[in-house]
């Protein structure tokens, strides 16, 4: 049996304040996948650290960090304020891009909730420099203006009992023009809880990354670390 990579507790400047983050590095990784967690979440997500873990077993690196401070998160409009979330998680790949050991890694997202939506914004405003996105019960409608501009390929995943977010991803699907697939897992609700569920999800998520996620040019990694 494979040894789970371990992690390192980082602190990503964010808008003028310190955000704790996990920091995971397997030998040899092909790509980084940052995860972009839901509105009252964050880097403690026991659904998102499974997943993070089951990716570092298969050798992708991974970053899980607090999209929100503390004292942000208290406020509840801020858990939906997409432009926000975004914008931090550009400016974290942007970090992580400047670390000596994440150069050269392809870039890949793992949203979930509202955490989704952010996700597909910022593969959005990043173009080819993302290569893949996964959504785990996300809400990419709230993203729908943007969706037409995402190029990298995209997976949802969706439980089958979450009637209202299955027709929210289809909607959002449908506006997508990239490589795209949505997968429903039979008997799942939102929150994955059901006795291997989650495990579906982490399984699909880690072939996604890895048919995916391919070393980037250096010179392409240097030029989001730079902006």
């Amino acid at each position: 049996m494979k040894t789970v990579a371990p992690e390192t507790e980082i602190e990503i400047p964010l808008d003028g304040a310190i955000h704790l983050g996990d920091l995971g590095l397997p030998p040899r990784a092909p790509g980084i996948v940052l995860f972009a967690h839901g509105s009252g979440s964050s880097r403690l997500s026991a659904r998102n650290r499974y997943v993070a873990g089951v990716l570092r077993d298969a050798g992708i690196a991974t970053l899980l960090f607090d999209l929100l401070t503390e004292r942000e998160d208290r406020v509840y409009e801020n858990r939906f304020d997409i432009a926000l979330l975004t914008r931090r998680l550009l400016e974290a790949t942007r970090w992580v891009r400047k670390q000596p050991q994440a150069r050269g890694l392809a870039l890949g997202y793992f949203g979930a909730s509202t955490g989704a939506a952010a996700a597909l914004q910022a593969a959005a405003a990043l173009g080819p420099e993302v290569q893949a996105v996964v959504s785990r019960g996300g809400r990419p409608d709230l993203a729908l203006a943007e969706l037409p501009q995402v190029r990298a390929a995209t997976l949802l995943i969706v439980g089958g009992d979450d009637d209202v977010v299955i027709g929210l991803n289809r909607r959002a699907f449908d506006r997508l023009q990239c490589v795209k697939e949505l997968e429903i897992i039979p008997g799942a609700s939102h929150l994955f809880e059901e006795p291997g569920t989650l495990e579906q999800v982490a399984l699909l998520a880690g072939r996604w990354f890895a048919r995916h996620l391919q070393a980037a040019p250096r010179a392409e990694a240097k030029s989001l670390g730079t902006e």
